[in-house]
C-alpha cells in the first residue's frame, strides 16, 4: 500500500455542491472510468473526508476527496491536447465582451445582435456558443447557455458562469420562473388590443423540424400574451409579446396564426411579412427584457434597446420608443391566478360535499323531512 502522502486529494468546490461523486469524476477526471472508481470504492481506496465512499454518494462543498496515486490506476493515456480547431481572434474576443450588459457572481447577460446564431449546426460555424470562449475565467471555465434566441432575433440572452447556476436557470425557464418581454413589429393591427393566444404547436411535416404550425390534436400546449403599444393606421402594429410557454418559434408561429406575422419573417409570413416605404426586411423581433431570480435569491432584471434596423423602422412609422419603454410590466389578474382558482375549486367542492351530506341525512330520517314535520300519507 502506498504511503498516505502519495495519495491525491481534491477539495470539493462550491460549484460541485450536492452532486454525486461519480458525476464529479465525469466533470474533473473524465479519463478515469466508472469501473475504476467502483474498484477503488470496493477496496477502500476512495475516501471522502477520510471515510470510505461509493460512486453514488452526494458530496458537499469543502469536503476532501482522496484517491490512490496515479500509478495505481490503469488510467487511459490521453492524447496530447490540441488547440481548438477554430480559435477566437482578438477581434472576436473583443466583440463578445462588448455584448455583455450586466454581470453577477455566476451569470452574465448579453445583448445578442440579429444575424448571430445562438448555437452551431451543420451549416453554422460562427455562433455565440463558440464565442463564449472569449468570456472564460482565469481557470478556462467558459459560460454556459441556459436558453436561446433565434438567429435573427435580437436582445437579452442569459448565460451561466457555473454548472450549478446553469441548472438553476434551466429549472426556472422550464418552470415558468422567468418573465420574458419581447417587442415585435407586425403587419396589420389585431382587433383585440390585449389578449392571449392559446394555440398548440407542433413541428410542421416536411420541414425537417425547422418550422412549427398550429395542430389542435397533436400539438404541445403553447400560450402567448400580447399587448398593443402603438399602431400605424391599419398598416402595422408595435406589439409587446410575452411567451408563457417555451415552444420553438412560438411567437413567430402565434402572430402568424392570428393573421399578423412579424415584419421580416418570411418563414411564417411569406410575402405578407414585408412592408414598403423603406422598412427594413430584417426580422423585427427583439427580446426587450428578462426578469429572473438568480441563485441566492437576487432578482436579475435587464432591459436592452432594439437594434438599429428595428429603431429606424419604429421611427419611420411614427412610433415613439418612449411609449413602449413606459409600459408597466404586465401583471396577471389576481382573480384568475392558479392559486385563486384552486381555492375556489376547493371551496366549491366543500360546499357540494356538505350538500350531499345533508341529502343523505334527510333520506335517513324516519319519515320526517328536513323541517321536522311528519309526512302526509
Amino acid at each position: 500500500m502506498p504511503a498516505p502522502s502519495d495519495h491525491r486529494s481534491f477539495v470539493v468546490a462550491d460549484d460541485d455542491d450536492q452532486i454525486r461523486l461519480d458525476r464529479w469524476f465525469k466533470r474533473h477526471l473524465p479519463d478515469i472510468s466508472f469501473n475504476q472508481v467502483s474498484r477503488w470504492a470496493r477496496t477502500g481506496q476512495l475516501r471522502l473526508d477520510g471515510k470510505r465512499a461509493t460512486p453514488g454518494d452526494r458530496i458537499a462543498s469543502g469536503q476532501i476527496i482522496r484517491l490512490p496515486p496515479p500509478e495505481a490506476a490503469p488510467v487511459k493515456i490521453a492524447r496530447p491536447s490540441r488547440p481548438p480547431p477554430n480559435p477566437l481572434s482578438e477581434d472576436e474576443i473583443e466583440f463578445v465582451r462588448s455584448l455583455v450588459v450586466a454581470e453577477g457572481p455566476d451569470w452574465l447577460v448579453l445583448d445578442k445582435p440579429p444575424g448571430l446564431a445562438t448555437q452551431g449546426g451543420t451549416k453554422t460555424k460562427n455562433h455565440l456558443d463558440r464565442l463564449l470562449s472569449g468570456l472564460a475565467d482565469d481557470a478556462g471555465n467558459r459560460p454556459k447557455l441556459v436558453h436561446r434566441l433565434d438567429k435573427d432575433t435580437s436582445g437579452v440572452l442569459l448565460v451561466a458562469k457555473t454548472a450549478r447556476a446553469a441548472a438553476h436557470f434551466a429549472k426556472a425557464f422550464a418552470g415558468r420562473g422567468a418573465t420574458k418581454i419581447y417587442w415585435a413589429l407586425v403587419t396589420g393591427v389585431p382587433s383585440i388590443e390585449d389578449g392571449l393566444i392559446d394555440l398548440p404547436l407542433a413541428k410542421q411535416p416536411g420541414t425537417g423540424g425547422e418550422k412549427m404550425h398550429v395542430d389542435m390534436e397533436e400539438g404541445q400546449p403553447a400560450k402567448s400574451r400580447y399587448r398593443l403599444i402603438e399602431r400605424a393606421g391599419n398598416r402595422a402594429a408595435w406589439m409587446e409579446l410575452r411567451p408563457l410557454t417555451g415552444r420553438t418559434h412560438q411567437l413567430r408561429a402565434h402572430t402568424s396564426a392570428i393573421g399578423h406575422p412579424i415584419v421580416g419573417d418570411a418563414k411564417y409570413g411569406g410575402p405578407e411579412a414585408f412592408l414598403t416605404g423603406g422598412i427594413s426586411r430584417k426580422m423585427h423581433l427583439h427580446a426587450r427584457r428578462l426578469k429572473i431570480e438568480a441563485p441566492g435569491g437576487k432578482t436579475i432584471d435587464v432591459t436592452v434597446e432594439p437594434p438599429q434596423h428595428f429603431a429606424e423602422s419604429l421611427a419611420a412609422l411614427g412610433f415613439d420608443v418612449a411609449a413602449g419603454a413606459s409600459m408597466p410590466l404586465y401583471q396577471p389578474d389576481p382573480a384568475r391566478s392558479p392559486e385563486v382558482k384552486a381555492r375556489r375549486a376547493a371551496a366549491a367542492a366543500k360546499t357540494a360535499r356538505k350538500a350531499r351530506k345533508g341529502e343523505r341525512r334527510s333520506r335517513g330520517s324516519s319519515g320526517k323531512p328536513a323541517g321536522g314535520k311528519p309526512k302526509r300519507r
